[in-house]
């Protein structure tokens, strides 16, 4: 068996963009609850309060988490340049497009949830 450790999508939104998102793994699961948990403590009582300066925090707050996703997911883009550069997860964050990213962030939170089995396939 030959396991890949990626997943490659073509972008629905940008044609003949295609990206690559790492798989789960015990160690990556790990590694991105190390990265998020700091953050991730934070945002449900900012998002709980009445406060609109705490709910404002509270978005910010999960805009550093999927920038945290996308860093750790995003292993590859392929046909996207930006300022005629090709960009790696930092610059796709700071100055892609955004709908892009989204659907980046979608296929990462969806490899998140994947079961055993679903993965085998």
């Amino acid at each position: 068996m030959d396991y890949s450790s990626v997943v490659t999508h073509a972008s629905s939104r940008y044609p003949g963009v295609e990206f690559s998102v790492v798989r789960m793994s015990m160690g990556r699961r790990i590694e991105l609850g190390r990265q998020v948990r700091e953050i991730g403590l934070k945002a449900p009582f900012l998002e709980a309060s009445p406060n609109l300066q705490d709910q404002i925090e509270a978005g910010i707050l999960q805009r550093r988490i999927d920038k945290v996703y996308l860093s750790w997911g995003l292993h590859e883009i392929r046909g996207l340049t930006i300022d005629g550069q090709p960009p790696g997860a930092e610059e796709l964050f700071e100055r892609g497009p955004e709908d892009l990213v989204e659907e980046i962030l979608t296929s990462i939170r969806a490899e998140l949830r994947l079961t055993g089995d679903e993965r085998k396939n």
